[in-house]
């Protein structure tokens, strides 16, 4: 009996071996599910069905995008580190998560030990931007009038803790100005106000502000990115407006999955990205929104946010923006 049940406990293993070494042979087999911690509609959203339509492609599946918004992204980035991991759910992250353990006690996931990280996809710079009856026509100039009215000129921004909040609050810092933060439910009441001239300045990412610029009815000063973007090529970036910045910096996307997904899917699924990444029709969609196309490998995306939460936690206990 004892030889019988050796046996067959090695058939076993010679059946299921080959299985465990292929496992992603058969990958993907059915649906792939990508969780967007924000809305429907924003630029996450839109830059995530970008990415996933070709990544599906690449795959041979189909990617299918679950809007998982609220908390400032939290409730998506609970909801992907709680899934299975098995490669069929995907967390298209975004800045937000290297800013929510500044922000929160108790965020329910950490954004380093929680995931895996597959590759940076893209980043959004932000615009400067001025109601029009402000007289600043420059950054010098803004900056010049808020040191001559101090707290009197107003910011708006997307919510406490938000990226747009802390763009602000790097600014004011950096710029030596006194100016009043005024926080909204979102990005669209806030640019309702700044356009009615309650509010004075706003940076706003690119794709948001262009239409209202182009149309006038904001005034662009300055891009957040280390060079021009070529869908406003007339907006210089706030380093060469100033002649000095640390404000190269920008609404950045990635591709991470649930820590535990089997290696061999996770290097499927990384090859497949840099496949799509490297589209050219891919990379002119995402260039129309504004966005820079980024990459690179799983080491890069880890080190770079990093740097990102070390950077941004500096500035959120400089400005005290504690969200509980």
């Amino acid at each position: 009996m004892r030889k019988l049940i050796n046996s067959l406990a090695l058939l076993g293993a010679a059946i299921l071996a080959p299985a465990a070494a292929h496992s992603a042979d058969a990958y993907p087999s059915k649906p792939i599910r990508m969780v967007v911690a924000f809305a429907a509609g924003g630029s996450a959203d839109i830059n995530a069905r970008i990415v996933g339509q070709q990544l599906g492609k690449e795959l041979g599946g189909t990617i299918v995008v679950d809007n998982k918004g609220g908390a400032g992204g939290n409730l998506g980035a609970v909801e992907a580190k709680r899934s299975a991991p098995d490669g069929y759910t995907m967390f298209y992250a975004t800045s937000a998560v290297v800013l929510a353990p500044s922000l929160y006690a108790k965020p329910g996931f950490d954004p380093y030990a929680d995931y895996t990280p597959i590759s940076l996809t893209a980043t959004i710079p932000l615009l400067l931007v001025v109601n029009p009856a402000v007289p600043a026509k420059t950054v010098n100039e803004l900056v010049a009038l808020a040191k001559s009215k101090p707290n009197e000129l107003n910011y708006g921004s997307s919510g406490a803790g938000a990226l747009l909040h802390l763009g602000g609050a790097l600014f004011a810092k950096e710029a030596g100005i006194q100016a009043t933060h005024v926080a909204y439910k979102g990005s669209a009441p806030a640019v309702a106000d700044l356009l009615a001239g309650s509010t004075q300045f706003m940076f706003l990412p690119i794709n948001e502000a262009m239409p209202h610029v182009k149309g006038g009815a904001l005034r662009a000063l300055a891009i957040t990115s280390d060079k021009r973007s070529p869908l406003m090529p007339d907006v210089p970036t706030i380093r060469e407006a100033t002649g000095k910045s640390t404000m190269d910096l920008g609404a950045w996307q990635g591709l991470m999955l649930p820590k535990g997904v089997p290696d061999d899917v996770v290097s499927k699924i990384s090859a497949a990205l840099k496949k799509a990444l490297a589209d050219k029709a891919l990379q002119d969609r995402l260039v129309a929104q504004g966005s820079i196309v980024l990459g690179g490998t799983a080491k890069d995306y880890a080190d770079y946010m990093k740097l990102e939460g070390d950077r941004w936690a500096k500035v959120i206990k400089d400005t005290g923006a504690k969200l509980d």
